[in-house]
């Protein structure tokens, strides 16, 4: 159980879902939705698995500059790219799938992966997420 919230977002879907309409009560995001064209749809709007992305790089980012802090790493340049994967499970629904690549310039291979290692463990999408779906987790060059 969470404890000491700090922070509640709130959003409201409207319409047809994926076909429909979603707006944070701030409205600081107010987008139509679409069924993306490679799942048969118009792709005339953003989905989930896009919004899902976004939040999970900038969340993922955030525990990796975090984690470095606290270990007294200076980091200049980093970057966080997610990728969110849809797709049939093995009991006849749906599924994701996460890759995450992370460059960490200025650090040695192995100091990188580490801190992304460690990222992991504190990002609240890894602890929301870990056993639930798939992840890759990379550290790349830039």
């Amino acid at each position: 159980m969470l404890q000491n919230i700090g922070y509640t977002a709130e959003a409201l879907s409207t319409g047809a879902g994926r076909d429909g309409h979603v707006r944070t009560d701030d409205g600081r995001v107010d987008l139509d939705m679409a069924v993306p064209k490679d799942l048969g749809g118009s792709g005339e709007g953003s989905n989930p698995e896009q919004l899902f992305a976004a939040g999970y790089a900038a969340c993922f980012h955030s525990a990796l500059q975090n984690v470095a802090r606290q270990q007294k790493i200076r980091l200049t340049d980093t970057s966080v790219g997610a990728r969110v994967h849809i797709g049939a499970d093995d009991d006849g629904g749906f599924g994701l799938a996460v890759e995450l690549e992370v460059v960490v310039p200025d650090l040695p291979a192995a100091e990188a992966q580490a801190l992304a290692d460690a990222a992991e463990k504190v990002c609240p999408y890894s602890n929301a997420t870990r056993g639930n779906i798939d992840l890759t987790l990379s550290v790349v060059e830039d």
